[in-house]
């Protein structure tokens, strides 16, 4: 079901945390569809249980799933777009990514084909990392 990078330099929970979301955004995961438990998850993943439920605290931080105590964690039915809040969020780390890679030194029309080519992907259903 999912797919960790170990030698990725981006967290295991936070790449969890994004797989999960792109699950969401994607309609692979449906609303109030009921996701793993912990130690499921986490016996699959070979993963601490503990980074597994830090994800799980973190998507129902940012409302993507919700949690029923002895039931288990769900997809929130209310995410079909990103909220404003996180577009926010979304916003602001794009800025900061922006400026980082000016004084990087990409131009400009660098940029735009990098974008270009994001929203290809996007398009075409490919997976994004």
């Amino acid at each position: 079901m999912f797919e960790l990078d170990v030698r990725s330099r981006k967290a295991i929970y936070e790449q969890l945390v994004d797989k999960i979301k792109e699950m969401i955004v994607y309609g692979v995961l449906q609303p109030d569809e009921q996701l793993p438990s912990v130690r499921t998850l986490s016996g699959q993943l070979t993963v601490n249980p503990n980074t597994i439920q830090k994800a799980y605290r973190e998507l129902e931080r940012e409302g993507y799933i919700y949690s029923l105590q002895g039931k288990g964690s769900f997809v929130s039915s209310s995410v079909e777009h990103p909220n404003a809040a996180m577009r926010d969020e979304i916003r602001a780390a794009l800025v900061k990514l922006i400026a980082e890679a000016s004084y990087s030194g990409l131009s400009k029309a660098d940029m735009k084909l990098l974008f270009e080519e994001a929203m290809a992907r996007i398009e075409k259903g490919e997976p994004h990392d």
